[in-house]
């Protein structure tokens, strides 16, 4: 997959989804980020969060300069209960062995109301259609629907929060083709958004029947009873 990476069309598809997590990461705040899987794309570049992290399954053909990367299994990741405030999955559910582990792992550490951020092919496209696809893609697993990954989150006490498609042009060889079906783009925004061959997906960790109570000096103390003299009552005693 990493050849194809290199080509016009994986250079087109990466450059979709840097544009989407760069977005989708900006206004995510917390402490503690991380990144699992796909060191070819940088998924926290714009994200402000003090201490970020690459994790990776195996050791990458390069270390990405200037990132702090750590070895770690997508289904045991190295982090106590909710300590994370951010986690992005660039293709990462695709690459796990289990990626229902992989969820779980994922809703564990997370911080309650923390988020995470799922990049995917798209089953229904053009590119999940195509058998050269799907050859091009053979060290990837089960290509995993919008649809059915929203379920899965839900079982997992998710919210999800927005769902993105992208990469709208046929998987072709050479830059020029590339370009003359440029228009298609902005053609499948408009007329056919749900089968662009990459989505992308953002998800709030909800903790049900949680309730969050405000300090104690914030309560307002209560206040004596004011006598209040109305018309009648003063009348009343002119007459006693």
């Amino acid at each position: 997959m990493h050849d194809w990476l290199a080509t016009p069309s994986g250079l087109y598809l990466r450059a979709w989804e840097q544009t989407y997590l760069d977005r989708a990461v900006a206004d995510v705040f917390g402490f503690h980020a991380l990144q699992l899987g796909f060191p070819v794309l940088d998924a926290l570049q714009t994200n402000r969060i003090p201490h970020r992290w690459l994790g990776c399954d195996a050791h990458p053909s390069s270390w990405p300069l200037g990132r702090e990367v750590l070895l770690t299994n997508y289904e045991a990741l190295p982090f106590p209960d909710a300590s994370l405030d951010l986690l992005v999955l660039p293709h990462t559910l695709e690459l796990s062995f289990d990626p229902h582990a992989t969820l779980r792992e994922v809703q564990r550490v997370l911080v309650p109301d923390g988020r995470v951020v799922i990049c995917g092919f798209n089953p229904n496209s053009w590119w999940g259609l195509s058998k050269s696809c799907r050859r091009s893609f053979q060290d990837v697993g089960h290509f995993i629907g919008q649809g059915r990954l929203r379920d899965w989150l839900q079982l997992l006490s998710f919210e999800v929060e927005s769902t993105s498609f992208g990469c709208y042009r046929p998987m072709v060889q050479t830059e020029r083709w590339l370009q003359r079906w440029a228009w298609m783009d902005a053609a499948g925004v408009r007329w056919w958004p749900i089968f662009g061959a990459v989505y992308g997906m953002v998800a709030v960790k909800r903790v049900h029947g949680m309730r969050l109570m405000s300090p104690a000096w914030r309560r307002a103390v209560p206040r004596a009873a004011a006598v209040v003299t109305t018309a009648s009552n003063t009348a009343s005693k002119g007459m006693e």
